[in-house]
């Protein structure tokens, strides 16, 4: 691999996992880079998947003081997993093209569900307001969901999961972005087994960006719990309109 390539790797490995802890989608700095460099799309994705796993460890560790106590996080562990080895497989088996072009709308989607949270909140209800069986269903739902699009593809993930877990629980920003890299360390750990074992990796270059994503997630989860939530809410809403639109714009050029 030429020094060069390897710059860029590094770079790009530093500021996903930054832009993972703050609001997700740093895939998108570290996938384009590893196309940049060789890669095809495919070895690409998976090698990517493999190699911001760390990044999401080094997120929870920075993030530990604001994630809930007791059983309640344990009980969405399950979904995550099961969400994501499903994603992964449908990954390694099926052409991506169509999900390719779905992709956009989700980010899209899920942005915008968080741009208009409070609005949302009053139409479907307020979380304190839904029946306990209820709530665990659709908090359970969500997670699914977002597991199976972190097993497919896992650009925009944080933001995907941030919106559908902030739109059902009756949590801080804050809290929500805690369990998010949670998730988001599992999602990783379960798709670097099912690529490791069945996927096309490049091991050299997740050698290279997974070590710079867990300064960076680290990093960025500290910065975090200083930002005001508008503020918070703001980055992630604006990413995620960017990522929705590159995303768009790379499906229909």
């Amino acid at each position: 691999m030429e020094f060069s390539d390897a710059a860029l790797l590094l770079a790009a490995g530093l500021a996903a996992g930054t832009v993972n802890a703050v609001a997700g989608g740093g895939s998108l700095i570290t996938f384009p880079a590893m196309i940049a460099v060789g890669l095809p799309p495919v070895p690409a994705n998976v090698s990517n998947s493999v190699a911001v796993f760390p990044g999401y460890v080094a997120s929870v560790a920075g993030s530990r003081q604001d994630l809930p106590r007791g059983r309640a996080i344990a009980t969405l562990l399950p979904a995550t997993v099961l969400g994501t080895i499903a994603g992964a497989l449908l990954l390694l088996a099926t052409p991506a093209r169509a999900f390719e072009l779905v992709v956009p709308f989700l980010v899209l989607g899920a942005t915008a569900v968080l741009a208009f949270q409070d609005p949302l909140r009053r139409l479907v209800g307020h979380p304190r307001d839904l029946a306990p069986r209820r709530r665990t269903l659709t908090v359970q739902a969500m997670v699914a969901v977002g597991a199976v699009y972190g097993g497919y593809f896992g650009a925009a993930l944080g933001v995907m999961l941030v919106a559908g877990l902030a739109l059902v629980l009756d949590a801080t920003l804050a809290r929500v972005s805690a369990i998010k890299n949670l998730l988001s360390a599992v999602v990783g750990c379960t798709t670097l087994v099912v690529f490791a074992l069945l996927g096309p990796v490049n091991w050299a270059a997740v050698a290279l960006v997974a070590p710079a994503t867990v300064a960076g997630g680290y990093a960025g989860a500290r910065l975090v719990r200083r930002l005001p939530p508008v503020v918070l809410k703001t980055l992630i809403v604006a990413f995620g309109t960017v990522i929705g639109l590159y995303l768009l714009w790379r499906a229909l050029r």
